[in-house]
């Protein structure tokens, strides 16, 4: 038996709805040797920049993306990743890949690191802080901070039938304008439509969530409303701390606005009454606000 000592302590969710891949990583490289990486990996990652909006909201959306891709987009932030998936229709690998998965966190977890997996929440990313090959099963932090178990042979076979398991097993040597870089090219491939997912995706997200909330917005989608604005507000929050960190003046004078735009429509749907018109209208117009400054700065 093996358990770390892992928190959500340190990790800047200013909404409560930050992302939950987002949050599980920066834990897990806050607890880790590049710890100083922690809140970089975020924004460097991508995932500060990504939205993904289902036209009826549901909030799994969030979680419909190339999740092959996380191993490539993390380790742009200078870290090296092991990553094990298996996704529908991958029956006949079922048994092989959860194997691997096995293994990846045991190694990973011997060496002091924990991991990240897919559904180890109900539907949404979480950690595995540790393993018990007595009983054949790994000790698990929700994202609301509970912790819980999972057998071995339940990882990927819980609420979402899908195995996504990612540990970070190394640092890279490489420049941080050569992440930058990396990271700015990641955004705009994602914010321009190049990434692959169902759902409205990156500057097109903002058009269908502006639309739904002009138009359809109900008290049966209010919830749904609140989990998008919370989740991306989150997310453009780290996009702004890494230009500020980094000095890149005209990306952050620009997400300054996109995460107050987002930040203030998140608090007019917390404070205010969605139904009625004069407030869907102005959580609309902040975030044609934030989309307009966003668009700026991809320019």
């Amino acid at each position: 038996m093996k358990k770390l000592n892992i928190t959500w302590n340190g990790i800047n969710d200013p909404t409560g709805y930050l992302f939950s891949f987002a949050k599980s990583l920066a834990a897990v490289v806050k607890n880790s040797p590049y710890a100083e990486l922690a809140e970089d990996i975020i924004a460097t990652s991508g995932f500060a920049f990504r939205m993904w909006v289902d036209k009826k909201l549901c909030p799994s959306a969030t979680s419909i993306w190339a999740f092959a891709e996380q191993k490539r987009w993390v380790e742009n932030g200078g870290l090296c990743c092991d990553y094990v998936e298996r996704l529908w229709g991958e029956d006949a690998l079922e048994e092989e890949r959860r194997t691997k998965a096995v293994a990846i966190v045991r190694k990973s977890i011997d060496s002091g690191i924990a991991a990240v997996s897919w559904d180890i929440s109900g539907c949404e990313w979480g950690i595995i802080t540790g393993y018990n090959d007595e009983e054949k099963i790994f000790y698990t932090l929700k994202i609301d901070g509970s912790e819980d178990t999972v057998a071995y042979e339940r990882l990927g076979k819980m609420d979402m039938p899908i195995l996504s398991v990612l540990t970070v097993c190394g640092r890279q040597e490489k420049t941080q304008e050569e992440i930058t870089a990396g990271m700015l090219a990641i955004a705009r491939a994602h914010l321009n439509g190049e990434e692959w997912c169902n759902n409205a995706k990156g500057f097109a997200a903002y058009g269908a969530l502006i639309s739904f909330v002009r138009e359809k917005l109900s008290a049966d989608t209010a919830w749904n409303l609140e989990y998008y604005l919370g989740t991306y507000a989150g997310l453009k929050l780290y996009a702004l701390k890494y230009f500020e960190k980094y000095r890149l003046e005209e990306m952050a004078e620009k997400y300054r606005i996109v995460y107050g735009e987002w930040r203030a429509a998140f608090d007019a749907k917390r404070a205010k009454d969605v139904g009625d018109a004069a407030v869907r209208e102005e959580i609309a117009v902040h975030l044609e606000r934030a989309y307009a400054a966003e668009k700026e700065a991809f320019l």
